[in-house]
């Protein structure tokens, strides 16, 4: 089971999503299809959700329509058990020294919001994150998640239909 957070779920719900890698929408689509042939399910923590509906405004709807078609995927709640998971992580980094129990550089709800879509990772039994989202990827690492960003997806081998030739060999293209 993986998690993908909003950086990477909105390749596939909104067309126009600016990338930080070339072919951002067909690796992303590549990876659900190869976690797709694996059996693997792809958890969409709530708060993440959130975000994704947030960028859609009156496309929200569409956006649910288009997740709850795709059988691999499935929404997981920030729960009871998620908060007391979130807790527990960012009571652990204040104690390390950081006071706001993040990146110092992000805003406290910003961090909250990262922390509470691994917390959901690490209580549904993920085993990876795939965010574009720095952040969001050290909070997994720390939590013993592996983490992915669009630059670690492979690109999606070429259609071997569109390098072949015009023209056979034996015929010269008309």
């Amino acid at each position: 089971m993986v998690v993908f957070d909003t950086s990477i779920l909105l390749f596939i719900l909104d067309e126009n999503t600016p990338a930080s890698v070339l072919r951002a929408k067909e690796r992303v689509e590549y990876l659900i299809d190869r976690l797709s042939d694996d059996g693997e399910r792809i958890i969409i923590p709530t708060p993440a959700l959130s975000e994704c509906l947030i960028h859609a405004g009156p496309a929200g709807s569409a956006y649910l329509t288009l997740l709850s078609k795709k059988a691999i995927f499935r929404v997981a709640s920030f729960d009871e058990r998620a908060a007391v998971e979130a807790a527990i992580r960012t009571y652990d980094a204040r104690q390390r020294g950081h006071k706001k129990g993040g990146n110092p550089q992000a805003s406290k709800s910003k961090i909250k919001f990262d922390r509470q879509i691994v917390a959901v990772a690490v209580v549904e039994g993920a085993t990876a994150i795939y965010s574009d989202d720095s952040d969001v990827r050290d909070y997994a690492v720390e939590a013993g998640l592996k983490a992915y960003g669009l630059v670690d997806l492979p690109e999606p081998p070429e259609d071997p239909q569109s390098s072949l030739p015009l023209a056979s060999p034996d015929k010269p293209a008309s």
